[in-house]
């Protein structure tokens, strides 16, 4: 619409633009006519939505099974990163996470290759872990404390062997089940078993 009368918006806004350089009204009209190239394809959006989608009943499948794999060994739960995580949120409710953090500590130990980082760390796992009053001991009997103390003298890989054995042992016997039984647990395989059985509704 256009209008000539003295004081009319259209004219002030005109003006207004007439002012402006011509660079900021070429970037303007640039600006514009992105915006309407992206406005006009819905297609663009709803493909890189529909992807995401995708990889994420991906992964959904993929945790579902991991987390019902769980229950079939404590081998089974070792092996998931997701697993050892849930396991070990489990074992900080009863004031037991130092058995995990002690097997895990063993199984990086193993795959030392320096002789001198291997002294250093073994001394450091066995004075966190297994010496008697250590700031996070396991329960180990007297005998698999001692026979650890004399490995170290030569540290080896497997100097860990005997008490990792045992602490792993007490985990799968004492610990595991518990947490199989857990609340939290028997959410996670709620959930996993009602994406399971809506996967197969839609297929």
């Amino acid at each position: 619409m256009s209008c000539w009368m003295p004081g009319c918006p259209a004219l002030r806004m005109c003006r207004g633009l007439a002012s402006l350089p011509i660079t900021c009204l070429e970037r303007a009209k640039d600006l514009k006519t992105r915006l309407g190239i992206l406005l006009h394809k819905p297609e663009l959006g709803h493909g890189i939505g529909t992807s995401s989608k995708l990889q994420l009943g991906s992964r959904q499948r993929d945790s579902s099974r991991e987390v019902l794999e769980w229950r079939e060994s404590f081998d089974q739960l070792l092996k998931s990163k997701s697993g050892v995580n849930a396991f070990h949120t489990f074992l900080k409710t009863e004031f037991s996470e130092e058995n995990l953090d002690f097997w895990l500590a063993c199984e990086d130990f193993k795959k030392t290759r320096s002789k001198t980082k291997l002294a250093s760390k073994a001394n450091r796992i066995f004075e966190e872990f297994v010496q008697s009053e250590a700031p996070r001991e396991v329960n180990i009997d007297h005998e698999t404390r001692e026979i650890t103390r004399k490995n170290l003298s030569g540290a080896t890989s497997t100097c860990f062997n005997e008490a990792q054995a045992k602490t792993r042992t007490l985990m799968e016997k004492d610990s595991y089940p518990r947490f199989l039984k857990s609340a939290s647990y028997q959410d996670m395989t709620k959930q996993a078993s009602s994406r399971g059985t809506s996967k197969r509704s839609h297929t």
